[in-house]
């Protein structure tokens, strides 16, 4: 578990408020394993190249960061998925900028309580504080395994990932949001079953 992870004031029903700080700066950490030529390699999201991975993290960043401030505006309307996200060219100074400030904005135990919206969706400041974790957490695995680099997280992190993302009787296919999980071995790492529910291969590689 990573040592600077500590809990936020508050809980959530079923999602407990956690610090997103570390997931945030295990993202800021890759960014300097980012190279140029690398922005066109492939990752485990099938429509995003490294340049619309990074595109999205700058703004689901921004997304959740107002979500969390409950300062709800064009930016948490927007559907994420309306178009493939366009990499600004000053992304190398505003990404870690962001991170902290969405890291930053979910420490505050207002942040999970009452209603917020992000990604065009009302949902409750518990429910969206977990995506906005999940995100981090996922696209961090998405970012280092398509940039050669290695990646850990939280076992805290991870079993709210877990959470948010298993299936359920009332709604197994999570609202169309994740495709469907990938089976693994029971005892496989608990990052691996994460990345699984998430519905990408744990051993994915750029090469295939």
């Amino acid at each position: 578990m990573d040592t600077h992870e500590t809990p936020a004031s508050g809980s959530a029903a079923g999602f407990p408020a956690l610090d997103l700080g570390p997931a945030a700066r295990r993202v800021a950490k890759l960014l300097d394993g980012v190279d140029d030529a690398r922005l066109d390699a492939p990752t485990p999201c099938p429509d995003y190249a490294v340049r619309e991975l990074l595109g999205h993290l700058l703004m689901l960043t921004a997304a959740f960061r107002d979500a969390a401030r409950k300062d709800l505006g064009p930016g948490t309307a927007s559907d994420p998925g309306a178009a493939l996200p366009v990499l600004d060219e000053g992304w190398r100074a505003a990404l870690p900028l962001r991170l902290a400030e969405v890291a930053a904005a979910w420490r505050s135990p207002g942040a999970w309580a009452g209603m917020t919206r992000a990604g065009g969706v009302e949902l409750p400041g518990e429910a969206a504080g977990a995506v906005a974790l999940d995100e981090l957490v996922v696209h961090g695995w998405d970012l280092a395994r398509s940039t050669g680099q290695p990646y850990e997280a939280g076992e805290a992190e991870l079993l709210a990932c877990a959470a948010l993302l298993a299936p359920d009787e009332e709604d197994p296919d999570r609202g169309g949001i994740f495709g469907p999980p990938v089976p693994v071995p029971d005892d496989a790492p608990l990052l691996d079953r994460v990345i699984a529910l998430s519905g990408r291969r744990p051993d994915w590689r750029p090469e295939g």
